[in-house]
């Protein structure tokens, strides 16, 4: 007789929210718990579950190790797991006696809001612990579309700070970019739309060509006078944004540097119009 697989998640917030609906619709039975109102329950009456997943703030989740170590009969046949990125599962060793397992399963994915559950198919979900707790992690990822995985000796802290860098940078980088949309005169109903289809190309263009072959635009071309207009047009009408671009595009030199479309001169020329040197115009970049 086949075990059924039922999975409860404490932490009703935006990561939670999302496996838990996303679990039921691929015929997971799945059941999300408020954090805040099971901490102050005297019995946490969880029926023992297959996978306990806690998708609580990174600071909560040892003390919701020790709450739960409290009531060892709860999670006999359970494998407990969290979804914290910088945290290994060891995070969770005082239940270990108890349990079938610890792990961390974090998904490599961006959930902004716990009533929209973003496309996880495809997505990579990190997988580290017991090997039984590993085990169901990876079977509950695959079961809802994504690609589990374990890298050995990942280190967590900066693996998390990449993942925070492209995500929610990439997310201030729009915020930045729609303001100078917005400025320079395009439909705001539009803005949100256009730049998350150009988002979606790039996202594309990653996943099929990698790095750096990824990369596009004036820089990888050599093109400084492109450069120093988008400067001027940044500088009149959002000030604001022209270190961001600064940056952004002196990260570019050493991508199109490896790429060899533009010449050194030309790149050369770029890191002038960034300086704001003047003078900083080439010969027409190579195509």
């Amino acid at each position: 007789m086949t075990r059924r697989r039922d999975v409860i998640i404490i932490g009703a917030g935006n990561v939670g929210t999302a496996l838990g609906r996303v679990c039921r619709w691929h015929g997971l039975p799945s059941r999300v718990r408020s954090a805040r109102r099971l901490w102050g329950q005297a019995s946490l009456s969880l029926g023992r579950p297959w996978l306990l997943i806690l998708a609580v703030r990174d600071a909560e989740i040892a003390s919701w190790a020790e709450r739960l170590s409290a009531e060892p009969t709860a999670l006999k046949s359970t494998v407990v797991a969290h979804v914290a990125g910088r945290l290994p599962a060891e995070i969770l060793a005082p239940l270990r006696p108890f349990c079938a397992g610890i792990a961390q399963m974090h998904p490599l994915i961006s959930f902004a809001n716990p009533t929209w559950v973003p496309p996880l198919a495809g997505g990579h979900m990190h997988v580290t612990g017991d090997a039984e707790a590993m085990r169901r992690c990876r079977h509950l990822a695959q079961r809802i579309g994504m690609r589990p995985r374990t890298m050995a000796n990942l280190d967590l802290p900066a693996y998390h700070a990449a993942a925070a860098l492209v995500a929610n940078g990439t997310a201030a980088l729009a915020h930045a970019g729609a303001q100078l949309l917005l400025r320079a005169g395009a439909d705001a109903d539009a803005v949100p739309t256009m730049l998350g289809a150009l988002l979606t190309s790039v996202a594309a263009t990653i996943s099929t060509l990698g790095l750096p072959a990824a990369l596009t635009g004036p820089v990888r071309r050599g093109d400084a006078s492109a450069v120093a207009l988008h400067l001027a047009a940044i500088t009149q009408l959002a000030p604001e944004a022209a270190a961001l671009y600064r940056a952004l595009a002196r990260a570019q030199i050493p991508m199109a540097t490896m790429l060899s479309n533009a010449s050194p001169a030309s790149l050369a020329a770029i890191e002038r119009a960034l300086s704001g040197v003047e003078n900083a115009h080439t010969p027409a970049p190579q195509r």
